[in-house]
Parts: C-alpha cells; structure tokens; sequence
C-alpha cells in the first residue's frame, strides 16, 4: 500500500513540475512575441524648438492595449472645447432688421497659448466665435486661417498654460485599432465614445473644392452633429485625427463616421499659423486608381499603388525622370495603395521638400527622387533657399517676375509670408507688400535685399508699394 501511495505520488509531483514549467515556458516565449511600434516622422522645416506642431510622438504601446480608456479620457478631455459661431446678415430689400443664426461644434487645443483647430465648416461665415473650455470657462476666438481644400480652420483665444492635445503619428493607425472621439454631440460637452479604425484613406466625395484632399480615418466612433472638430485620440491620447463628417441615411450615426488624418492636419495647420496660407507642394502629376485590367496589362502581381496618366512638361516629377503608365507605389516609404492615399502624402509637404519615390516601370520596381514645387503661376519663395537669415527677420520673399515689374513699373522684391512673432511681423506689413528700397537703395532682387539687410546696423528701413492701394508705405525695424 505503501509502495502504491508512493508511485502516485511521484506521478502527481511529476505532472504539477510539468505544468509548471510549461507556463514557466509559455509565458517566456509569449513575452518575446510581443510587438511594440516605435516609428517617427521624418523630420520637417520648423521654426520653434518646443513647437507641438514641429513633430508627432514616437510610438511606443502596443495599438491593441489598453482596452480600459479611462487614463486615455481623463487626458484628452481638458484639451477638447465647444465653439459656437454666430452669423449675422443684413436684408435691407423689405425692410427687415438683421437676422442672426448660430451654429455649433468642436475644437482641439494644439498649443498652450491658445492655438484651436477645427473643422472649416463649423465657422464658416462667422461674424463672432465663442469658445468654451471643458472647466467652463469662456473665450472670444479669432479666426487665424482656413484651409477649404481639408475642411480645417485655425482659431485663436488669448490664454496661457492652456490644456493640449499632442500629435501622434496617424500614419501608424492600424485598421482594427482602438480609438476614442471626444467632443460636444447635441450640446453635451466632453462627451467621449469609443470604436476601432475601420478603413483608411477613404474618399466619400464631401469636400466641394477644385483642389480637395479626402484621405480619411473611417471609424465606428459613434459621431454626431456637434462632434465636429472634435479630437480623433488613440489609447495612449494622442490626437490623430480630426473628426469631420458622418455617412448616413437618417442624418443620425450609423457606424461610419470620418476623420482628418493627424499628420495632414499638423502640417496644414502649421502652414495657417506661420504663413497664414498653406504652402502645397505640386509633384506635377495626373493620377487615378489601378483597375484590375492595368494591373494585368502592367505585370503587376497586386492590384496597389496609384497609375499616372499624364505628367506635366518641366514638373517635379518630369524631372525626377517619372512617365506616363508609371504606377507609384509609395512616398518617402509610405505605401500608396489607393489615389487618397497618395493625395494625402502629398498634401503633408510644402514646395521645396524631396520625397523619395517608389514606382513600377515595365514589371519593375525603381526609384526617384522629387523636389516638390510651388503651385503653377507660384515661384517657391528665395528665402527658402537661404541660410535661415530672411526666416529668422519673419519673412519669405520672391523676386518680381517681368511681367510684375512691367505693370508694377518698378523693380522689387514680393513678400511671400510673414512669420508670427517676428521683427517683420510686428511692423504691421502684410503679405504682398513689395520691397522697392531699403534704406534709400534701391532693391532689385532677393539676393540684393539679403545682402544689403545683411550689411545693415541699427535701424533698417524698408520702402514699397502694394498693388491694389495708392501711395509709398513704409516699415522699419531694428538689427540689433
């Protein structure tokens, strides 16, 4: 019996040693299977050293954890406001006084000293924008700039230590990951719902302009009328997109609602806030989707990339040595499997910026590199191609084409941009104006300008005229 009570007992202590080393194992082998992401963007022209919109986090969580939102939305919220724009018109035909409509939405503090951005029709036609903070506090907001092309606008309220949301890196999404909409739906303020990414880079044909960029975040975050311009946030709370539109048949959420890629809405935004207009960068290229029947044609073994049409004598693209048939398969090593998408990777640069470019030829796979231009008519401002010293002065200059200065009758140098918080900035001058003189010498190109600013000390005087007003104006401003 004995004997008997001994030889289980082996077995028993055998199988619970087993079991634990097989969880022992199993947990050891499970733990160097995990995936963390850790990606970047390539890094871009700024003017800040702690600019948020300088650059996107670096990833690194896992896109399917935490599955509890609570740290997300505790996070988030704070940075997420309610606008309410109020329109007011005159009828004056039968008399009538004036009448007054209202509208409202969301918006994103990006910045701790009060930039806003939102969704171009949410204050479209405003005469007056309020602000209301998630702590109740109210704010009057000034219109920075507005971007029709990506249904973005940029606001402006006068605070400081203002909660903010950080960019993360929306081209990291991945479809099925989970992610958060915080916005004020039918007036509730700071309401936040959950869903996962859906799709990307999809095109529902809402935007009404000739150069429209439609590359959304498709997500089942329940979004309804007020969420727009609301932030689009990942577990980890970082802001990815902007939410802007919905599909449906009852004018009701129904599962399919749409947001500005975060990317793109960093880059335009920034453009709105130093330039005051964004800066499109053109490959010179016509494009539409690979079909089945050019895939086949081309010896293409996937039906992805984007097929070019025709392209435009002397483009960037002509340059770069791109032709016709061409099927282009990613931007700077992000894959552009559908026209939006490649719209959207294009709409992330600025005249000037070189994108490397993977393309299909004949069954092959090549290479190029691009330098983006200005849009036809445009010449890319000089200033950006000098050392940083017109940048740091606060403005990007061009030279006066002929025909400018056959009707114009003077030679000069066009102020492109203007850059907030600058010297030039703060002289009132408005982009535009042409610099004729400075300090009583004539200025004949950006070159001579640069030189002569360059040589300056102390005051520095600049003359010129605008085309649309009468009469000299004059800016002036120190070296020192």
């Amino acid at each position: 019996m004995t004997g008997i009570m001994k030889k289980y007992g082996i077995v028993i202590v055998s199988s619970l040693l087993s079991a634990i080393l097989a969880v022992f194992f199993y947990r050891l082998v499970g733990a160097s299977q995990q995936v963390v992401i850790r990606e970047t963007l390539p890094s871009q022209h700024t003017g800040w050293t702690d600019d948020p919109l300088a650059h996107a986090k670096q990833r690194t969580f896992l896109s399917s954890a935490p599955t509890n939102f609570t740290a997300a939305a505790t996070a988030v919220t704070p940075g997420v406001v309610n606008i309410r724009a109020a329109q007011s018109s005159r009828f004056d035909f039968w008399g009538s006084d004036d009448a007054y409509g209202s509208s409202s939405g969301s918006g994103v503090i990006i910045s701790p000293d009060g930039f806003i951005v939102t969704n171009h029709h949410v204050i479209e036609s405003a005469n007056e924008i309020q602000v209301t903070l998630n702590d109740k506090r109210g704010f009057k907001a000034e219109i920075v700039g507005i971007d029709p092309s990506t249904d973005l606008a940029l606001l402006k309220i006068k605070g400081s230590k203002l909660p903010y949301l950080e960019f993360g890196n929306s081209d990291s999404l991945r479809v099925g990951e989970w992610v958060l909409a915080v916005g004020n739906p039918f007036e509730l303020q700071s309401t936040v719902t959950a869903g996962i990414v859906s799709a990307r880079g999809r095109s529902i044909d809402i935007l009404e302009t000739q150069d429209r960029i439609e590359s959304f975040i498709q997500t089942d975050a329940a979004v309804n009328p007020g969420n727009s311009g609301g932030a689009l946030v990942n577990t980890n709370g970082e802001l990815i997109g902007i939410n802007t539109a919905i599909i449906t048949r009852s004018g009701r959420y129904e599962g399919y609602s749409f947001a500005v890629p975060g990317n793109l809405v960093r880059k335009v935004i920034k453009d709105l806030r130093d330039h005051g207009a964004v800066q499109r960068g053109i490959l010179g290229v016509f494009i539409d989707d690979l079909t089945e029947e050019r895939a086949q044609q081309l010896g293409l073994s996937a039906i992805e990339g984007v097929y070019i049409t025709r392209i435009t004598p002397d483009g960037a693209a002509d340059k770069a040595g791109l032709r016709e048939n061409d099927v282009v398969l990613s931007i700077n090593g992000i894959k552009t499997k559908t026209l939006p998408e490649m719209q959207e990777q294009l709409g992330s640069y600025r005249p000037g910026n070189t994108l490397a470019i993977e393309y299909v030829r004949d069954g092959k796979k090549h290479k190029a590199n691009a330098v983006l231009q200005g849009k036809p008519g445009a010449a890319t401002p000089a200033s950006s191609k000098d050392d940083g010293f017109l940048r740091d002065l606060g403005f990007e200059l061009r030279d006066l084409s002929r025909e400018e200065q056959k009707s114009l009758n003077t030679k000069g140098v066009r102020v492109v941009s203007i850059f907030r918080g600058s010297k030039v900035e703060r002289t009132n001058m408005d982009p535009g104006f042409v610099i004729t003189r400075v300090n009583s010498e004539s200025v004949t190109s950006v070159e001579n300008l640069t030189q002569k600013l360059k040589s300056a000390k102390g005051k520095v005087l600049l003359e010129g005229i605008y085309e649309d007003y009468a009469g000299e104006y004059y800016y002036a401003f120190s070296m020192e």
